[in-house]
Order: structure tokens, then C-alpha cells, then sequence
């Protein structure tokens, strides 16, 4: 039985886990009593699936499920986050290296591995129900701290029924492995290589998600013009007719997910009482907005946002 008062707490992050470093063993102990099977079975399980393709993953060292804890291999806490926020750093080489390891994780093709509970398990589709219920937590949350009762209600049916519309519109199928929060805060520079954390919510997707997640991170407010530069050394080798298609489901679900960041966000600051995730709203609203602007596709969703949330929209 590990004796917590000897490990050092770590700040934890927007989820129900909490996480202890163990010096000695050069190891994180992740402790989750709520969603356990997420955070603790699926998120060796995923890692496992990355470790066996050569991207580098919190390797299992020990495992109390009954006691609700795993305990895995630690890469310290230099965060790209950490290094990209320094003045002097070349932005442009980090990100050309976490292209590269983009490019891994999306030609991963496993899709099952054992557990350490010796289950076969499975990852599953990201279709467009799930994304649309991720969209959904923007008129769930936010929206009605905004907008009175009646208008509420207006705005809901129509909002629902704009992302449904939306969604509908992506062009590529979901058949790439899809980590669904590649972002900043979850790769550590470590050893001269960049590990890859928080990877319990991977799913089959659409391709274009975790640039998304990349490009449009809230964490790292980087210039329009650097965003447009690292999309299109990503997009280099692909062909023009492709290339279309990325574009426009890059940026359906940029929109998207961003929606559904400022929903969490709203969530994390009302329900949680973690109020510094609503400073990261307004450039949510920032990387909508310039997603949607001068484009055909969004523009009834721009529509409906301006006359409701007229300060944010352009």
C-alpha cells in the first residue's frame, strides 16, 4: 500500500484524478476513485497502443485497480507549454516536431490491445453524435449564463440544429487514431523526444481533429499568420483535391471543439469552482470567429451567434 503522505501532489488538471510524484521510482501515481475505468484501464490501455508504435507514453509500473490507482512511468513536468512560453523560443522548430509526432500517432493502426485486467480492449468510433453532444455543452453551459429563459430556448433548438448541419459537412471518414486532446499542456520534452500524456479519451476520427486541437490551442495565443504557416507545412504533402477536404474539416471542427472548450470551461468555473479557465474564454471566442470568417459554411452558426453573443462575434 503506498503511503501518500511520502508523495508529493502534483496540480492536478480539468479532470476528477489526482496525481502524486514518487521520487524514489522516478514514477506519477495517478489516483482516480470517479470515472476509474477512463482514467486509470483505458488510459494504460491507450498508452499501450502508443508505446507498441514507438511514441513515447507512460510505460505501467504497478496498478491497484481495487484501491483506485495505477502507477506509471514519470517524464517530468517540462511541458511544451512551459518551453513555448519563453520569449526566445523558436516556435516554428517545436511545432514542425510535434507535426512529426502527429504524423505517428495518426498511422497507428491498432485498434485492440489486453489490459492489465488481461480484457481485450477496443477503441471506439468518434462519430458525429458524440462530437455534436461536445458541441452541445456550449448551449448546456454557457449560453444560458448569458441569455434569458425565452431566448435560451430559441437559441438552443437552433444551435442544436446548426451543428448538426455543420458536422454534416466533413468530408473525410473516421479511420485515424485520434488522441482528442493534442494540445501544449499533454507533450513533455523529455530525453530529446516529446512524450505524449492524457491520452484516455483517444478514438477512430476524422484526420483533421488533432491539428485542430494543435493549431487552435486556448493555452498559446500564437498569431494568425503563424497558425496559417503551420497548417500548410502540414498540409505539403498532401494533393490538392485533399487538401480542400482537410481545410474544410480543420476548420468545422476548430469551431467545434472551440465551442465546446468555452461550454467546459464555463463548467470547470461554476460547477468546480476553477475560475482561472474562464480568463481562456475570450480567445475561444478569438479562434471561432477567424475560423468562420468570409466562409459559406459557417454562415448561419455566425448568424445566430452574432445575435445572441453580439460582443464577441464580428
Amino acid at each position: 500500500m503506498l503511503n501518500f503522505k511520502k508523495l508529493k501532489e502534483i496540480k492536478g488538471d480539468a479532470s476528477f484524478r489526482k496525481f502524486y510524484r514518487n521520487k524514489n521510482n522516478h514514477s506519477i501515481v495517478v489516483y482516480a476513485k470517479k470515472e476509474k475505468l477512463k482514467n486509470l484501464l483505458i488510459y494504460d490501455a491507450v498508452n499501450k497502443i502508443l508505446i507498441k508504435n514507438k511514441i513515447l507514453a507512460p510505460k505501467l509500473l504497478s496498478h491497484n485497480y481495487k484501491d483506485h490507482l495505477i502507477e506509471v512511468e514519470d517524464f517530468g513536468d517540462n511541458t511544451l507549454f512551459k518551453i513555448l512560453e519563453k520569449k526566445k523560443t523558436n516556435k516554428e522548430i517545436i511545432f514542425k516536431k510535434t507535426l512529426k509526432i502527429l504524423v505517428k500517432l495518426q498511422s497507428i493502426k491498432d485498434k485492440y490491445i489486453i489490459n492489465f485486467k488481461n480484457q481485450k480492449y477496443k477503441v471506439k468510433k468518434y462519430n458525429n453524435k458524440i462530437l455534436s453532444n461536445e458541441a452541445y455543452l456550449f448551449s448546456e453551459w454557457y449560453a444560458p449564463r448569458k441569455l434569458y429563459s425565452f431566448k435560451m430556448r430559441n437559441f438552443e433548438k437552433k444551435y442544436k440544429k446548426e451543428v448538426k448541419n455543420l458536422l454534416s459537412k466533413l468530408k473525410f471518414k473516421n479511420d485515424t487514431f485520434v488522441h482528442r486532446d493534442f494540445h501544449i499542456s499533454n507533450l513533455i520534452y523529455f530525453k530529446n523526444n516529446i512524450a505524449v500524456i492524457d491520452s484516455q479519451d483517444a478514438l477512430i476520427g476524422n484526420k483533421a481533429y488533432d491539428l485542430a486541437s494543435l493549431v487552435d490551442d486556448v493555452r498559446l495565443k500564437t498569431s494568425n499568420k503563424f497558425k496559417k504557416k503551420i497548417l500548410n507545412y502540414y498540409l505539403k504533402k498532401f494533393k490538392k483535391d485533399k487538401k480542400k477536404k482537410f481545410i474544410n474539416d480543420f476548420e468545422i471542427l476548430s469551431v467545434a471543439r472551440n465551442l465546446k472548450i468555452i461550454g467546459i470551461f464555463m463548467r470547470l468555473a461554476e460547477r468546480d469552482n476553477k475560475k482561472k479557465y474562464k480568463k481562456m474564454i475570450p480567445y475561444a471566442w478569438q479562434m471561432i470567429n477567424y475560423r468562420m470568417q468570409n466562409n459559406i459554411k459557417f454562415k448561419n452558426l455566425k448568424s445566430l451567434l452574432k445575435s445572441n453573443f453580439p460582443e464577441f462575434i464580428k
